[in-house]
């Protein structure tokens, strides 16, 4: 990453989303000493947004896992609020795809959770001067990334022949896979995944993920 500018001498004032109090107070640990601004706090998507309006941050620290709203659908609100409030993405997930849609909501970076301090704030800094943030390996993945995310086709019946996609999301569903892990497997959003799990679902006659596994069984997908 390269050297932020100068620092401003004014502390620069930062909007904190998550939803697990002890990330927040872990990274309002790891600002508050070196001068930020914590300006607020929020866990919820519909709280992130109040907030931002109450609060008037220079930079949004986002993470994209909240339990109301989509994440990608609480940045682009965010982006369209104000021109001058940069959004700091800061998640768990490297997936490229997801990088991708990120930076096209209007994220100005992209950091992953287990970043150390010195960097966090040096990305703090830029992203104040208009920078974008990204570190250099998750750009090559995610200009390298030019898998196209696939779109489900209309609700379909039961009895239906699986597709060839459709067998291995249920080969992945018996091993134990969540949706998350399944996502970063197959390089799909979450949202993509429960939509073909539903269709999977759907053409077996399944009511939960637990019958889907026993008929994963049943077709040999597990040997």
């Amino acid at each position: 990453m390269a050297s932020p500018p100068r620092p401003d001498p004014a502390p620069v004032r930062v909007l904190i989303v998550d939803d697990h109090p002890m990330v927040r107070a872990g990274l309002r640990s790891m600002l508050e000493p070196a001068g930020v601004e914590i300006v607020g706090e929020a866990g919820t998507g519909e709280d992130a947004l109040r907030a931002a309006a109450a609060c008037e941050p220079e930079i949004v620290l986002l993470d994209l896992e909240l339990p109301d709203l989509d994440g990608l659908a609480v940045l682009e609100r965010l982006h369209a609020r104000a021109a001058g409030m940069a959004v700091l993405v800061i998640t768990m997930h490297d997936d490229p795809a997801l990088v991708r849609r990120a930076v096209e909501a209007g994220a100005c970076g992209y950091v992953l959770k287990g970043v150390g301090r010195r960097e966090l704030l040096a990305s703090l800094e830029a992203v104040r001067h208009g920078e974008s943030v990204l570190d250099p390996t998750m750009l090559r993945a995610t200009l390298s990334d030019t898998r196209p995310e696939p779109r489900p086709g209309p609700r379909v019946r039961s009895g239906e022949p699986l597709t060839s996609v459709e067998q291995e999301m249920l080969r992945l569903v018996a091993a134990g896979l969540t949706n998350r892990e399944i996502g970063k497997r197959l390089r799909w959003s979450v949202g993509t995944v429960k939509k073909y799990l539903q269709r999977t679902l759907d053409k077996l006659g399944a009511s939960d993920r637990t019958q889907a596994a026993v008929e994963a069984v049943k077709r040999g997908l597990l040997s």
